[in-house]
């Protein structure tokens, strides 16, 4: 179950007193690899937990998550997986995910 693997990060970054971000996908609209609730946790010393759909998608948020853990705000992230089919990029699934990023 990946989301209790998220909600577990949570609380063990918790007790060792580790900022982590989680990334919650809120709205998705087109063809996506995952949906609105799908949970990630971004763990600046254990890396990832759990997933919200890999690849550039999940690249952009991982890197929006160091800037929410850093500064303590959370952030909204648009990622959009249209790039067209010839362009040989891995996102190409067609749609376009929300993401909110808050620190943990």
């Amino acid at each position: 179950m990946i989301d209790e693997q998220v909600y577990r990060a949570i609380i063990d970054a918790a007790e060792d007193r580790r900022a982590v971000a989680l990334a919650t996908v809120l709205h998705t609209r087109g063809s996506v690899p995952r949906h609105a609730g799908s949970k990630m946790i971004i763990d600046p010393a254990r890396g990832l937990i759990g997933t919200i759909g890999g690849g550039c998608g999940e690249a952009d948020v991982i890197a929006a998550a160091a800037e929410v853990v850093q500064s303590g705000l959370p952030r909204v992230v648009d990622v959009e997986l249209t790039d067209a089919i010839d362009s040989w990029s891995p996102a190409v699934c067609g749609g376009v995910m929300q993401i909110l990023i808050e620190p943990v």
